[in-house]
């Protein structure tokens, strides 16, 4: 299972170390990076999944409620620790609040359980993926504000997860090639995701100190004590227990150093969380598979 979860995480590792590389030697545009990831590939994948899911019935709503109990208890840590610390909680909050589900995740699901186990996390990285564009760009873009209402509904991300809901829900019927070209398209997201990062990380002050401690270990050690307590408030068990269990437990998602630098902020917390999450994940998701048989 390390050896597995190792060359899972690797194409994760070689693109950010590509784009740092290549950040190097090119005089690369980070802003026009982030944008075409995050305004133009991105809500084509998501679009995409949504509207192709075709999972359904109570088990969807109990791991959308543990999804959903999850995330808001490791908000809820992660903003007393902020406080206590007396730290900008824009940066800090999402890359603790959000796993890489899909990129990662879901070959990772794939590869230990099968379909099912992949369709189960499926659900979770698309109830995070509402999450992270919504409820992730108003913490970035500091609450409940015109300016941060105004950045949502301009955002194409939210309008990519409405449309995708309403004509999954209605079966409203897209062109084949449309979807070809959504799907081709979409799949760049990640990646471009995973090179960007590594592009910004010349601009990311990359250091470990107590605060990218703190957020691993609510990353990690948090994710999987509220993982467990959610799996067993929705009565998970077997595979779906497993599933949520570890997903919780993930190296924070790749886009939550990219928004704050769509936003204006810096992202060296989440940047470098990003990264340092994905190294120990080699160890940190093998033992958490371990942890969720007992």
């Amino acid at each position: 299972m390390i050896f597995d979860t190792f060359m899972q995480l690797l194409p994760i590792l070689l693109l950010t170390t590509g784009g740092y590389v290549m950040g190097k030697i090119y005089p690369l545009n980070l802003d026009t990076l982030v944008m075409v990831a995050a305004d133009f590939l991105m809500p084509m994948l998501i679009f995409y999944a949504l509207y192709k899911s075709d999972l359904e019935g109570a088990l969807i709503l109990d791991i959308i409620g543990a999804t959903t109990l999850i995330i808001a208890l490791l908000a809820l840590l992660a903003y007393i620790y902020t406080r206590l610390a007396k730290i900008d909680a824009r940066p800090f909050l999402p890359a603790v609040l959000f796993t890489n589900g899909g990129f990662l995740g879901i070959p990772l699901m794939k590869l230990w359980g099968g379909m099912t186990a992949m369709n189960l996390i499926v659900i979770y990285d698309q109830i995070q993926t509402v999450y992270i564009f919504t409820i992730g760009v108003l913490i970035i873009t500091g609450g409940f504000t015109m300016k941060s209402l105004r950045s949502i509904v301009k955002s194409p991300i939210l309008w990519s997860i409405i449309a995708g809901s309403l004509f999954r829900y209605f079966n409203i019927p897209v062109p084949e090639a449309i979807l070809t070209t959504l799907d081709f398209g979409g799949n760049a997201g990640p990646p471009l995701a995973a090179f960007t990062l590594g592009l910004s990380l010349h601009a990311t002050s990359f250091k470990i100190n107590r605060h990218i401690i703190a957020g691993m270990s609510f990353r990690v050690i948090g994710g999987f004590l509220f993982g467990m307590l959610a799996t067993s408030l929705f009565g998970l068990t077997g595979v779906s227990r497993t599933v949520v269990i570890v997903a919780a437990t993930l190296p924070s998602a790749i886009f939550t150093s990219i928004l704050p630098l769509r936003y204006g902020l810096r992202s060296d917390f989440a940047g470098t969380l990003v990264v340092v999450s994905t190294i120990l994940g080699v160890v940190t998701i093998p033992l958490v598979f371990w942890l969720a048989g007992l």
